[in-house]
């Protein structure tokens, strides 16, 4: 069976507004052209997966029914918007948690692509033929580890010339502007 090419997405900073500890359906807001950025790399085959840093579970600001709740509404929105993402995966841990059972060093978190890993064995992925977007050191670090190729989003704010970018081998402003370093303008 081929393989198949996937983008990896941060959810919060890259997908939706940056919100620390989101912790309710509420709170979810969309960023500026991410639905047309999903959608143009969905409209050209590439599976889409989110893996998002989730510690908030562990700090206790919120339990993982809640964000599976939040992950739940923002599928409903992304297959309203005919952006729906193939699957999520998250790490809830963090060794300064208070909650005992995600108090703890794991291989999932980033920097580390276990989630990456996990996904490309589910999924049948070719991590060489895919790509990792987000908005820290953390997203490029574990899609450089992968052998994914990976894209930094930065808002306007944050300076796009030879500024510190964790090595990543684009950098943009949305992901938009990713679908389209990679797959053009055609719809």
């Amino acid at each position: 069976m081929k393989k198949k090419k996937a983008v990896f997405l941060d959810r919060d900073g890259t997908i939706v507004v940056h919100i620390p500890y989101l912790s309710s359906p509420g709170q979810l807001k969309l960023l500026p052209h991410a639905v047309e950025g999903i959608r143009l790399f969905k409209d050209h085959g590439y599976l889409i997966i989110v893996v998002t840093n989730q510690s908030g579970v562990a700090r206790g600001y919120f339990n993982e029914e809640s964000l599976v709740e939040i992950h739940d509404k923002l599928q409903k929105i992304l297959i309203k918007e005919k952006a729906e993402v193939d699957d999520i995966y998250y790490c809830p841990h963090h060794a300064d948690g208070v909650v005992g059972q995600y108090k703890i060093h794991c291989d999932c978190r980033k920097p580390r692509p276990k989630m990456l890993f996990d996904a490309a064995k589910q999924h049948n992925i070719d991590l060489s033929q895919s790509i990792m977007i987000g908005d820290s050191e953390g997203d490029i670090l574990a899609g450089k580890e992968a052998g994914c190729r990976s894209i930094l989003v930065i808002d306007g704010n944050q300076e796009r010339g030879d500024g510190l970018h964790f090595g990543a081998d684009y950098v943009v402003k949305d992901l938009l502007e990713a679908a389209q370093l990679f797959v053009g303008n055609k719809k």
